[in-house]
């Protein structure tokens, strides 16, 4: 896992006290790193270990168990989940929606990493009421963004509305986070209302030293290509993407002539 990962898990999560206290956090950031590059079943306690430059024992002195370390993990979005749903309850019905969505966004950014590891890999091996409390969130959210007295029609759209918010996080986990969180929300928007929210202009991505626009993936073209479909302009899809908006033009599809 790259470097600026480990930097995000220190950032939200280490308040080192003492010696007890780093050697802690230091398990916990070599087990954020392990189990995104292999998966939290794939890694042994033996692994984590050598990595933090301990013993098995060491770690197992903080941790009774390999699900206690994910739990320790997974706590402090646990946290700010259950604090953005009761801000957003706390909004009023006609801001309700919006809060839910943009609090949750706001999370899912803060912990964009933490995402990265397997969502299934979390509900069965955390421990239970850490699962449930996830569970519980994303219920709450459901509601929150379903409006009162729902139909199904309502219901099983604001179900789509809260789950297209983490895919695009983790799949453009290294994006400018303003970025990002623009063309999330503008999605949500356009499935919600059937509109986009207006949004600042992105500024344009700082150019090569020669001045040359940053080549584009397969799979960035791809993404830039059903962002376009989507209705985002050049900006924002340069911005998600990290790269200039004359790099964007030449690989969307040209402009449909006008019927005569």
């Amino acid at each position: 896992m790259k470097r600026a990962e480990n930097r995000n898990f220190e950032m939200d999560y280490e308040t080192p006290i003492n010696e007890t206290s780093r050697t802690r956090q230091r398990i916990l950031g070599a087990s954020m790193e392990l189990f995104g590059a292999r998966g939290f079943h794939e890694t042994s306690l033996r692994e984590i270990a050598e990595r933090v430059g301990v013993t098995k024992a060491a770690v197992l002195y903080h941790f009774p168990g390999k699900a206690d370390i994910l739990g320790a993990l997974v706590e402090p979005m646990l946290g700010d989940l259950a604090a953005a749903m009761a801000n957003a309850a706390a909004a009023g019905p006609g801001r309700a929606r919006w809060a839910a969505v943009e609090g949750m966004l706001d999370v899912w950014l803060k912990h964009r990493y933490l995402l990265r590891l397997n969502l299934q890999d979390m509900a069965l091996a955390t421990p239970g009421p850490a699962f449930a409390r996830f569970r519980d969130a994303m219920l709450r959210a459901n509601a929150l963004v379903a409006g009162a007295d729902p139909g199904l029609a309502e219901r099983v759209r604001a179900a789509q509305a809260v789950a297209m918010l983490s895919d695009p996080v983790v799949l453009f986990a290294d994006a400018p986070v303003e970025a990002l969180r623009a063309a999330v929300l503008d999605g949500v928007h356009r499935l919600l209302d059937g509109t986009a929210e207006p949004a600042a202009e992105p500024p344009p991505p700082p150019r090569s030293r020669r001045g040359r626009p940053a080549a584009m993936s397969t799979a960035m073209i791809e993404t830039a290509r059903r962002m376009h479909a989507a209705g985002s302009g050049a900006a924002l899809i340069a911005a998600a993407l990290g790269v200039s908006r004359a790099t964007v033009y030449r690989h969307l599809p040209p402009a449909a002539p006008p019927v005569s």
